[in-house]
């Protein structure tokens, strides 16, 4: 019974999330901040996804889960960077029916970087 429960939310957690990476720039390669590799779940604390939204996601989600100059603009995660410069849309001209020419992502738009910093020392967020 716990394995069944296990993977039901294992599966659920991996269909929770794609939807949205569309949404966003370079929604399907933003950095993972704590290691080599790409940052699944972009809106949430857990790399895969689920559970509680990271700044960014609640951003997102109070915008209307759209992607717009006043979204592009934030700096949600409070690291010095705007939302649009770490996802590679510095110029906050993307949007899905007009892919605008984007910078690769450099960074993560909701968790302060370098974690562990002095300048990230209240996100509370750790790796």
């Amino acid at each position: 019974m716990l394995k069944v429960l296990a993977l039901t939310l294992l599966v659920s957690a991996v269909l929770a999330y794609p939807t949205y990476k569309p949404l966003i720039p370079n929604g399907f390669s933003v950095p993972n901040p704590c290691q080599q590799g790409i940052w699944q779940g972009v809106g949430h604390l857990a790399h895969l996804g689920a559970g509680p939204l990271n700044p960014f996601g609640e951003a997102f989600r109070n915008n209307g889960f759209k992607w717009d100059r006043t979204l592009c603009m934030m700096d949600s995660d409070n690291d010095g960077r705007t939302n649009g410069e770490e996802l590679g849309d510095a110029a906050c001209r993307w949007s899905e029916t007009n892919p605008a020419r984007l910078t690769a992502a450099s960074g993560h738009p909701g968790i302060c970087e370098p974690v562990g910093s002095a300048k990230c020392a209240g996100s509370n967020f750790r790796c």
